[in-house]
């Protein structure tokens, strides 16, 4: 077992995400960090290069007012859901 110290800079970081509920320890704080960490570094350089494209692509249609509301987001959603279920069956 590894024990660590960190600076009080880092444990105000634990403290706050202890205080939200969503950990039960400290240890779950780390390891989700950790974990994330860990994802993050995994990404290929093609993937954040298509990553980078896509938000570049949703700024530009936003400058341009193409953009639409909530409702009519659940409704695309919604209907390429149902396409992708249909293809799967």
């Amino acid at each position: 077992m590894m024990q660590l110290n960190v600076p009080p800079d880092l444990e105000a970081l634990v403290q706050k995400r202890l205080a939200t509920g969503a950990f039960a320890n400290a240890e779950d704080v780390i390891r989700h960090a950790l974990e994330a960490l860990d994802a993050e570094e995994s990404w290929t350089d093609e993937e954040r290069r298509a990553l980078d494209r896509k938000i570049d692509r949703a700024l530009e249609q936003a400058a341009a007012g193409k953009v639409y509301g909530p409702e009519e987001a659940r409704r695309k959603l919604a209907a390429m859901r149902e396409a992708h279920l249909a293809n799967l069956g």
